[in-house]
This record gives C-alpha cells, structure tokens and sequence, in this order.
C-alpha cells in the first residue's frame, strides 16, 4: 500500500513550471530518498506534500486524503531552512511544535524525553536553544519533527551539521522508527547515507521525475558487467583475455585490506560469472569475488549531467 501519491503534480510560479506532470507513489514502511541537483523542485514538491503550497494541477493524497494543512498532522516536517526559536527553551520548543500537531501533552512528554535522550541531550532540555551547538541544535529541529510520532516523516537535509557519530544515531533512530511502521523520506546530498539507508529512490530535475524505483533494481539497470576479485597469486593477464570470457582486466588496489592480488575485470555479456570463475581458478585461488554495482553517486551523475530523460519508472 502506498501512503503518498503523486499523480500528474503540475506546480507553476509565474512563468517557471517548477514541476512539470510528476508522478509516482511511495510504499507505506519504506524510506525513501528523493534527489536532485539544487533547482530541481525538490523544495516545491515537499512543501506541496505538505500542503504549505497549493498546485495548478494533479493531486497528492496522504493515506488516501488530499494534501491540505489538516493532512499534514499525519506528517512531521522539517525544512532545510531551520524554524526554531533561539530565546525559547528546549522542552518548551518540542512540546510547543508537538501540539501544534495535535499531539496530547503527556504523551508528548514522554516521548520528548526518549528522544532527548537517545540524542544525548538529557540535562539540556531548559537551556534557551541559542545557547546551544548548531550540531545540538539539529537534533533539537529533528526532535520537534518527530515527536507527535508522525505516520510519514520527511527530512530536508538532516545529516547538516552532524559529524560522523551523530550521522549514524540519527540513521539509527530512523531505521527504528520504519521498524514501528513509519514511513520515512529524505531529501540530502548525503550520497552514502541516502545509498545505504534508502529502499527505494526519487530523483528530480527541472521539475521532471527521472527515475522512480527501487535501489535495487536501478542499481541493477546500471550495471555494466564489472567484476571485483582478489586471488591468492598473480594472474597472468593475456591468458585471461585470450580465453574470451572477459574483454578488460585492469589490477587494481587490494580491496578492503584484503591479501592477495586485486583485479578489475569487465565480463564479456555472452558470458557467465561462473565461466569467469572457471577461467580465473584455472591460474589461482579466488580469495574473494564479487559484481561491483555503481554507486548511487554515479548514477546521480549520469542522469543529471546529460540531457537524456529516460522515461521514468514508477515505484
């Protein structure tokens, strides 16, 4: 079942279409990244799903309902630019953005305190936000996001201001939040955060969907039959290619500070894996072997530096 729908969203300031007949749905308990280089309408669409804008054409329903101002109760927000209030108190804060979403104060409350104190904050909660550090601060902007415990979650930029350490409580905290049944969307230019949290992608630009799909089975449309493999001694290269299972090979730096030596190879497409294996185990032992997918990185690169808009795939 999908919680949100977008279907043929057309969103217009004056002469800019910012989205141009946007399509495509996102499965209830999945995390979802949608990307895009600045300029692309990311903005525009989330603040649409949030019913802060109203749109020129199409629908978007939040489980099953039209988004609007009451739609949004189910959602918890926040934007990339920060909306907090710097003489304000910490706990004063949450709790104030939480009734505003018609959370119940009690439960508010407990909540708060949980997140406070997963987020190490406990003993900071009646310091005035000011008063704190912008990575602090961060973690005070997500609290006051998440504690009406919102169906669906969207996250503008979350991993700003956050060093390693922090990045990866935040990751642990939503990927226990989708365990409980919330759907959650991130929209960052943290490439391996997206890579490794997301199930499933949106990738915007000029307005347009140009993808819309699993991270599995874009990452599968991307690749290009290149094999990773380390083996316990030298290979001799012109007897791999002669026999005709790969077209390239290419040593490369030990993978992963693994013994041996390190190979890249490009498979020939008539070809199987196990031929190569076959081919390879003919000279040495395989110590490790694996197709080596492209990042998420790449992929962003190669549908936003060109002009070839694929057609798009719908989750």
């Amino acid at each position: 079942m999908n919680i949100l729908e977008v279907n043929n969203l057309t969103k217009c300031f004056g002469s800019l279409k910012a989205l141009d007949n946007v399509s495509f749905g996102i499965s209830e308990g999945s995390i979802c990244g949608i990307l895009g280089p600045n300029g692309a309408g990311k903005t525009t669409l989330l603040r649409i799903i949030n019913g802060i804008l109203t749109i020129d054409a199409g629908s978007v329903t939040i489980l099953g309902e039209n988004a609007s101002i009451e739609a949004s109760r189910n959602i918890g927000y926040m934007p990339e630019e920060r909306g907090l209030y710097d003489t304000m108190r910490v706990e004063d804060q949450i709790l104030y953005f939480g009734q505003l979403k018609g959370g119940d104060p009690k439960r508010l409350y407990s909540v708060m305190n949980e997140y406070l104190e997963l987020f190490n904050l406990k003993g900071q909660e009646r310091r005035r936000l000011k008063e704190l550090s912008k990575g602090n601060q961060q973690k005070v902007q997500i609290i006051c996001t998440l504690v009406h415990e919102p169906k669906l979650v969207i996250l503008d930029e979350p991993f700003s201001g956050f060093d390693p350490l922090n990045g990866q409580i935040l990751q642990q905290i939503l990927e226990r939040l989708r365990e409980k049944g919330s759907t959650i969307i991130l929209s960052s230019h943290n490439m391996p955060a997206i890579e490794e949290m997301c199930s499933d992608i949106v990738l915007v630009d000029h307005g347009h969907i140009l993808v819309a799909d699993s991270m599995t089975n874009i990452k599968e449309s991307h690749k290009d039959n290149t094999l990773l493999l380390t083996t316990s001694t030298e290979l001799s290269e012109p007897l791999l290619l002669s026999s005709g299972v790969i077209t390239e090979i290419e040593k490369v730096e030990n993978l992963n500070w693994r013994r041996g030596f390190a190979y890249k190879l490009r498979r020939n497409p008539v070809n199987s894996n196990n031929e190569v294996i076959d081919a390879v185990a003919f000279q040495s032992q395989i110590l490790h072997f694996e197709e080596a997918l492209p990042s998420l990185k790449d992929i962003f690169i190669s549908y936003t530096s060109t002009a070839n808009h694929q057609t798009p795939n719908t989750l």
